[in-house]
């Protein structure tokens, strides 16, 4: 293992940057399963996670010899405990996580259905499949270790995942009671599942505004390997157009000439609850809809153009000197708001129970970024 970062990140020149640098097999490797025995040794090569979810990639030692790759997967498992209360049941000492792996090469992949065990110690449900569960010859493994091999158990060999895990690219992970009722063992006709919910992402696959076939339906969680992205020039990817974005019938805003253009830069590759980083085009005259944000944050930066945004009375208490207009709150109905003028430079922060919205009176186009996550 190359330990040259680890001398180097705490010095006192770096210590502002310590969040930057903070290396993720500092603190995973003391917590992984088979380190009940100091015999093995884990070295984690890269972390990612989504939401409740984590994947974590590296190699097992067993007695100082490398034995094999493996991908341990966490889950807080927070998301689908709601799931699980709607029908008044909560999650027992399992849950169930679909894995699809996908190889260096991304014609290359593979899925399984795994079984994560409730670890106290990280007080979340994991799984660590490994690509072997047979000890080197002469090296039996450890008897604190191996009962917690096999089947199902909380280290274990899913053969259609093996031949891959020393090459991952991307893991789709998405997460279902275990099917069994607890803790009466009574069977579940209707297991929950966590599939990220109703979440999807956006392609220009038609130029048609607010057409169905821009969005994809993906239902599960995807971690992102790649290590960098670099866009050349954004504005040569192909924006998804929407016709009244955000405006219910009946607003005075919504019409058919009323289409926004969306440029997304970024979705499924952001970790963690983050959600998109896409840039915004709003024509002279379009408006994008005022519109309440629930569980999510999102931040306008407008890049060129200039206009009149709106955020609702009393959001910010430094805006109440400016206009007060009625504004139709998509979904909700009329909203006293604050009409601010936006130009090259201006930030528009929402959190969640915050109102906003964007328009462009003006004869050249607005243009924002815009960056939106979910709250915890």
């Amino acid at each position: 293992m190359d330990t040259r970062f680890d001398q180097v990140y705490t010095h006192p020149e770096n210590e502002i940057f310590r969040v930057v640098f903070y290396p993720d097999r500092i603190y995973h490797a003391r917590y992984l399963t088979a380190t009940r025995s100091s015999r093995y040794r884990y070295y984690v090569a890269e972390v990612r996670n989504s939401a409740d979810g984590t994947a974590i990639k590296g190699d097992v030692f067993l007695g100082g010899t490398k034995l094999c790759p493996m991908l341990r997967l966490e889950y807080s498992g927070i998301r689908l405990v709601e799931q699980a209360r709607e029908f008044g049941r909560r999650l027992g000492p399992r849950t169930k996580a679909w894995v699809r792996i996908t190889g260096d090469d991304p014609e290359k992949t593979a899925e399984a259905t795994v079984t994560l065990h409730w670890d106290p110690v990280i007080a979340a449900y994991t799984a660590e499949i490994w690509g072997t569960l047979e000890a080197p010859e002469g090296t039996p493994h450890d008897h604190r270790v191996l009962p917690l091999m096999g089947r199902d158990a909380p280290i274990t060999r899913v053969p259609a995942l093996s031949p891959l895990l020393g090459e991952i690219s991307e893991v789709a992970m998405a997460f279902r009671e275990d099917g069994v009722l607890y803790p009466t063992g009574q069977r579940l006709g209707n297991p929950q599942w966590d599939n990220a919910y109703l979440r999807s992402h956006q392609e220009p696959r038609t130029q048609e505004p607010s057409s169905p076939q821009n969005t994809v339906e993906d239902k599960n969680y995807l971690l992102d390997f790649q290590r960098g992205f670099f866009i050349p020039d954004a504005s040569q990817i192909k924006p998804v157009n929407y016709r009244n974005a955000m405006t219910d019938e009946g607003n005075p805003d919504r019409r058919n000439d009323n289409i926004v253009q969306m440029r997304w830069l970024f979705q499924r590759e952001l970790g963690s609850d983050l959600v998109f980083f896409h840039e915004v085009t709003v024509p002279p005259g379009a408006v994008e809809g005022t519109h309440r944000h629930i569980g999510s944050e999102e931040v306008y930066y407008v890049v060129s153009g200039t206009g009149l945004a709106y955020m609702s009375d009393g959001d910010d208490p430094t805006t109440a000197g400016y206009p007060l207009v009625e504004r139709q709150v998509f979904g909700i109905g009329p909203v006293k708001c604050r009409e601010l003028p936006v130009r090259p430079g201006s930030v528009i922060y929402t959190k969640s129970g915050g109102v906003h919205g964007i328009r462009n009176p003006g004869d050249q186009p607005l243009k924002f970024v815009a960056f939106l996550y979910h709250t915890t």
